[in-house]
């Protein structure tokens, strides 16, 4: 990976965030913790090589600030998905484009990237999402309508849908 890894401990209206990336685009970031502690445990060892920058981040930060207040935020952010394998980076790729407000389901992902049988792939794939929010993992579910599995848990997929529906027009 090329340039200085750099990273962010920042807090937010329901807990604290970590944001780890560098010039070649975010590598990971966390969703709201309770502590700044579990928020840079869950960056990974790589932080221990980072360099803090409230700089380097602070438009993000607004922007993950203004989306955990419940109102809604872009990231068009350059991504780093070089430690992931292809699939992963098509099922992410593919999962920017799901709308603020709207979810799609598994089979929709899979049946999208030409994989219809890979339902459980894809799954796979949105459960190793190191960039939660940025890639909206969270806006996809069964195709029953029920959530399924979060990283953050199901209560928290289902707070940042409900807070996503109430700030449409």
């Amino acid at each position: 990976m090329a340039g200085e890894l750099k990273y962010l401990i920042f807090n937010t209206d329901i807990g604290w965030v970590g944001v780890l990336g560098s010039n070649s685009g975010l590598l990971r970031t966390t969703l709201p913790q309770p502590s700044a502690q579990e928020a840079e445990q869950l960056l990974g060892d790589r932080v221990k090589d980072a360099t803090r920058s409230d700089n380097f981040f602070h438009d993000l930060m607004k922007r993950l600030r203004t989306c955990f207040a419940g109102q809604r935020a872009t990231f068009p952010d350059e991504l780093d998905f070089s430690p992931a394998t292809a699939f992963q980076r098509e099922v992410w790729q593919l999962t920017r484009l799901i709308p603020y407000g709207e979810t799609r389901s598994y089979s929709w992902v899979a049946e999208q990237l030409g994989k219809a049988g890979a339902v459980r792939a894809v799954g796979q794939a949105l459960a190793r999402n190191p960039l939660p929010i940025i890639v909206p993992c969270h806006r996809v579910v069964a195709s029953d309508g029920k959530l399924g599995g979060y990283s953050g848990g199901v209560d928290m997929k289902r707070h940042l849908l409900h807070r996503e529906a109430l700030s449409l027009p």
